[in-house]
């Protein structure tokens, strides 16, 4: 059970958590855009999201699987990182940024530290919320 009632809007229990139908739709749109294929692929970005979820003591993505092995170097890379960001979150390094610049370009680093904090931000709001 949720820390509050469910509303009427939304098609799964996180969204549900939602009650302003606007707010619910604009981090529906963003977190649509930032999970798919972009100048990552999605499937470096579900093990992410899986790192992350441990860290952030996210029940609700806990639940969906434990992050798998890496496929290749970037992927190993990614998920390195997130558990550095994990544990260095209030002050991560340049040097840990110095690391992803041996594997990935400016570009791909904008979008895995961008899908990093949104998906923090949508854990901590699961886990805020009690979402199981």
């Amino acid at each position: 059970m949720t820390r509050i009632k469910h509303s009427a809007i939304g098609s799964s229990p996180f969204q549900r958590l939602f009650h302003s139908e606007d707010i619910l739709l604009k981090w529906s749109d963003l977190s649509e855009c930032i999970s798919t294929d972009g100048k990552l692929s999605k499937e470096l970005k579900e093990n992410v999201r899986r790192v992350l979820a441990y860290g952030n003591g996210c029940a609700y993505i806990q639940a969906k699987g434990r992050p798998l092995k890496p496929d290749d170097i970037k992927e190993s890379y990614a998920v390195a990182f997130a558990e550095v960001f994990l544990l260095e979150r209030e002050k991560t390094e340049q040097t840990f940024i110095d690391v992803l610049k041996e594997a990935f370009s400016d570009e791909e680093i904008s979008e895995l530290l961008a899908f990093i904090c949104f998906t923090t931000a949508q854990q901590y709001f699961g886990a805020l919320m009690d979402l199981k």
